[in-house]
């Protein structure tokens, strides 16, 4: 009830259990018996026995020669805390480029014909582009779609148009599909494409093409038009840092 004491938190014992044994089994690298691991768990025997089988069946141990040894699920969870650490270097990294360059930062994916957006560093000071029109219909009006469409195939471009036909957001929106397409194959390979008020007015957006094996990806920034001056000094900045975050970057994609 509000105002009345605070609930003691629900625990479930046998998991208690189960984790205190695998941490006495994380003591021996070279295993140890069920009788040992009971004594330095506190367990009684028979529990011991039972929560050692459950644990075995489900993969966190191995028997080898009457002693348990960890299991190949507990590398499962140290992939899972790895790909935490991956996840928070790319948000660390775009986080300190939108305080120490002063602009928005995106990372998207194109992936299963749509544009994705997968991460965003913004503030109150360096506020993302209101997204007013959906990302995934107006890739041709966008720095982050047409980053991404200039690495695709031409097959892929004119099935992406198909679906999302081209039409114009502001007086500077390109015209048709045509002269987008026209456009796209102008773009040099790994080029960095710059937009202004495509999308929005008062907007200058600028985004770095990251392709790793067979997906597109883009890093992009926005800032007001004018402070558009200050994009290729932020991009250049990001290009020389981007070689450290590739890998989280890569995982970032397979998610």
């Amino acid at each position: 009830m509000p105002g009345g004491p605070a609930s003691a938190p629900t625990l479930i014992g046998s998991v208690q259990r189960a984790l205190r044994l695998l941490e006495a089994v994380s003591d021996h690298p070279g295993g140890a018996p069920a009788k040992q691991l009971a004594r330095e768990a506190g367990l009684p025997l028979p529990t011991a026995y039972h929560l050692l089988r459950t644990l075995t069946h489900e993969g966190y141990l191995r028997r080898e020669q009457g002693v348990f040894v960890l299991g190949p699920a507990v590398g499962r969870l140290g992939r899972g805390a790895a790909g935490q650490d991956r996840r928070e270097v790319v948000t660390g990294t775009m986080e300190r480029w939108r305080d120490t360059l002063g602009v928005a930062v995106y990372f998207a994916v194109y992936r299963e014909g749509e544009v994705e957006l997968t991460a965003l560093a913004e503030s109150i000071e360096h506020p993302a582009v209101e997204e007013w029109a959906d990302l995934r219909e107006t890739a041709h009006a966008h720095a982050i779609g047409q980053c991404l469409l200039s690495q695709v195939d031409t097959r892929t471009r004119l099935d992406h148009l198909d679906r999302h036909p081209v039409e114009p957001l502001t007086p500077y929106t390109v015209r048709d599909a045509s002269a987008l397409l026209e456009r796209l194959s102008a773009v040099e390979r790994m080029q960095t494409v710059v937009e202004r008020q495509e999308y929005v007015i008062g907007t200058a957006c600028a985004a770095i093409p990251v392709t790793i094996g067979p997906t597109a990806a883009a890093l992009a920034i926005s800032l007001p038009l004018d402070q558009e001056h200050r994009l290729r000094p932020a991009v250049e900045q990001m290009r020389a840092e981007l070689g450290g975050v590739i890998r989280s970057l890569m995982f970032s994609i397979s998610i």
